[in-house]
């Protein structure tokens, strides 16, 4: 049955979407960031959260420097945030690219020609959503339980704030604990948040990379039973570049989120692994810190799993028009198969500045320098 309704890819990722733009990073339609009341909005709620809670952690290094503990407590929260301002920073400066394969997406040829290839994308789309929702479930309880943490946990510390930080004035004394405490609990939720919507939005990219190639090897499979082999044919090498071309914005996009994300990811999961056999087993402080170090595992896991697929089903192409039946077609569409086939040996590689692949090989040597990281401060430690 051919689709007559314009198939919408935006209505996948419409909660990742509203989440951006509440929280100041995705101006309206496709529109890129420019000088009005949104951007205001957006530096102020940047201002409110971020210079605060890195000067407080960054200063408070200084009094730690000789406590293992503390230090690498203070740490791995501190990397955290300086990698979500690296995000920010680059979101906001590559708005308009990422605008622009929003747009399109709307092409005609990324449309699914039939039901048949609606069902086909639909696995892709329904596990975007499944990590999307397990991500988002991740963070509400990660952060409950270490909002909580400081509450329940009174046995450690008389009133402890949720981040280790120097401040100014005795965060011991009311009202001052309460406001400190709120601004740490608001301003970690927003860094939360704004990390899993970043992150999701670029595996929501390589989904549609992942889907788009999947429409194009059953186009191509079907070139047989065209009416216009020629026409279709043409329309599938069109449809091929097109997807090339998205690939190559949205490789543009996040090259250097993915490169900052790796390298930083590595440190935080070896000191989360080394701050979870520190804290009493069980206790609140200790679910936080298994919950966290899940969501960060999952969060380089999406990444991988989502840029091996767009190469696993970049591979396939060739086969897909190799399966067509063209040694049937005539002398000139045969010249076009060749063209096409040499074309679409080389497999797409999403990768970060061509350092790291997203593949499911980074993700493990990822996982294996983490532990290097988190055995050498239990060594250190001991």
């Amino acid at each position: 049955m051919v689709i007559h309704k314009k198939f919408s890819w935006k209505i996948t990722i419409q909660p990742n979407i509203l989440v951006l733009k509440t929280f100041g990073f995705w101006p309206k339609d496709y529109e890129a960031f420019k000088l009005d009341f949104y951007a205001a909005r957006t530096i102020i709620l940047v201002t409110i959260f971020f210079p605060v809670a890195l000067f407080t952690q960054a200063t408070n290094l200084f009094f730690v420097l000789d406590d293992l503990v503390a230090l690498t407590g203070t740490i791995y929260l501190l990397l955290t945030e300086i990698l979500c301002v690296f995000k920010i920073y680059y979101i906001t400066k590559n708005m308009s690219i990422v605008k622009t394969m929003m747009r399109m997406l709307n092409h005609d040829l990324f449309q699914p020609r039939d039901v048949n290839q609606v069902v086909l994308v639909q696995p892709n789309l329904d596990f975007w959503k499944t990590i999307y929702k397990m991500f988002m479930v991740m963070a509400l309880g990660g952060n409950i339980f270490w909002a909580a943490f400081p509450l329940l946990d009174k046995a450690n510390e008389a009133n402890r704030l949720p981040f280790l930080a120097w401040y100014p004035y005795d965060t011991n004394i009311s009202p001052y604990y309460e406001i400190t405490y709120t601004h740490q609990v608001l301003t970690y939720t927003y860094i939360c948040f704004t990390h899993i919507n970043i992150d999701t939005l670029i595996a929501a990219l390589n989904m549609y990379i992942t889907s788009q190639f999947d429409i194009l090897c059953d186009n191509l499979r079907k070139l047989h039973f065209s009416d216009n082999v020629k026409t279709n044919l043409v329309k599938c090498i069109k449809h091929h570049w097109l997807i090339l071309r998205f690939a190559e914005k949205a490789n543009q996009f996040f090259e250097w989120i993915i490169l900052i994300q790796f390298f930083i990811s590595v440190i935080i999961v070896g000191i989360t692994l080394f701050q979870i056999t520190i804290v009493a087993p069980f206790s609140t402080e200790f679910l936080f810190l298994i919950t966290y170090g899940v969501a960060v595992v999952t969060q380089i896991f999406m990444y991988c799993w989502f840029g091996n697929e767009v190469q696993v089903k970049s591979n396939i192409v060739s086969f897909a028009i190799y399966e067509s039946k063209w040694p049937d077609f005539s002398k000139e569409i045969q010249k076009y198969v060749w063209f096409f086939m040499f074309r679409s040996q080389t497999p797409v590689k999403m990768s970060a500045l061509n350092v790291f692949y997203l593949s499911l090989e980074s993700f493990m040597a990822i996982l294996k320098t983490s532990w290097s990281y988190f055995a050498l401060l239990q060594q250190v430690n001991s």
